[in-house]
């Protein structure tokens, strides 16, 4: 067969390649075994004790009367859902996460807003304002429960008195607000801890916003509440999603500002502090496990919907790369 004068002939197409199936043999398992140490490990960590809980929560075991452990089935976790201590602290619960989560949303957003704007010492005023998540839980309830909350040295009662000397009042009231208000109180000290985690991802979704489209609806006469309405609460939404699932988990999970600032008194005791006096306290391991149980499946519930969000966003950053 001839060519034309000037032209190359073409080489035929070349069989598609066969798959590489060294992927799974010995070569995939020598680049995997590094990582066996690290899934032992975790495994050892965190699945056999959920299992050896499991196990427990079926058993009717009280630690003072080890003689009469007995196997009582499903009987715990009835307990959970019809005792009326483990029911109030179930509410307690819900109030405190959703209290908690909506004001910390909502202030970090506010926050989150100014952040993303241009001012002079605006890396400062971050820093600050991170500071309360990076101290230690039990450190926070401490300070807020001697520091600001307590009746006579308390900075809270110190301001009211300073504005009452303002207006004249020369006995100015000093309530006890953890008496009076205790599960205000908690929801307070853990707003603060939590606004700055809501608010790092809520101005990671800000800085991702398309500037041009921004700028574009500001050349097009869009005020300010038009472009946080249509344009930066949609791209938010995802966003806010994220950050009211994963302080859900935590919340919910909370231990350590209940037990510090009320030791769970005064109706605020939630279901982690209500695990923590059936187990060591009434030495009830079989229901305390039971509820437990039912805990660590409500947290991975909610943590599901997070990794949803998150695959999500992270999708939708790969395709507007």
């Amino acid at each position: 067969m001839t060519t034309a004068v000037g032209t190359t002939p073409q080489s035929p197409p070349r069989p598609a390649a066969a798959p590489d199936r060294r992927r799974t043999g010995p070569r995939a398992w020598a680049t995997r075994a590094p990582l066996l140490p690290a899934l032992v490990f975790l495994i050892v960590v965190t699945q056999l004790p959920f299992v050896a809980t499991l196990v427990i929560s079926l058993f009717d075991w009280n630690s003072l009367n080890p003689d009469k452990r007995a196997f009582n089935g499903l009987d715990n976790y009835a307990s959970v859902f019809t005792d009326a201590a483990l029911r109030d602290s179930v509410l307690t619960t819900i109030l405190l996460t959703a209290g908690v989560v909506i004001a910390a949303v909502v202030l970090g957003l506010a926050l989150a807003l100014l952040l993303d704007r241009a001012f002079f010492g605006r890396g400062l005023v971050r820093t600050l304002l991170i500071t309360p998540f990076l101290i230690v839980p039990v450190s926070a309830a401490l300070l807020w429960k001697h520091a600001l909350y307590n009746p006579e040295y308390g900075l809270l009662n110190g301001a009211l008195s300073w504005v009452g000397e303002l207006f004249g009042d020369t006995t100015p009231s000093q309530p006890d607000w953890i008496a009076e208000m205790p599960l205000l109180a908690v929801i307070a000290a853990l707003v603060w801890q939590w606004t700055p985690f809501m608010m790092l991802i809520l101005l990671a979704g800000l800085q991702s916003r398309p500037a041009e489209v921004v700028e574009a609806a500001r050349l097009d006469g869009a005020s300010a509440w038009q472009t946080f309405r249509y344009l930066t609460l949609p791209h938010l939404r995802r966003y806010l999603e994220l950050g009211v699932l994963l302080g859900a988990v935590y919340i919910v999970q909370n231990f350590d500002a209940v037990f510090t600032i009320t030791a769970g008194g005064l109706g605020t005791a939630n279901l982690p502090y209500t695990i923590y006096q059936t187990f060591y306290q009434a030495h009830e391991y079989g229901l305390a496990s039971a509820a437990g149980v039912v805990v660590v499946i409500g947290t991975i519930i909610i943590a599901t919907f997070a990794l949803r969000t998150v695959s999500s966003l992270f999708s939708e950053e790969a395709n507007r790369a």
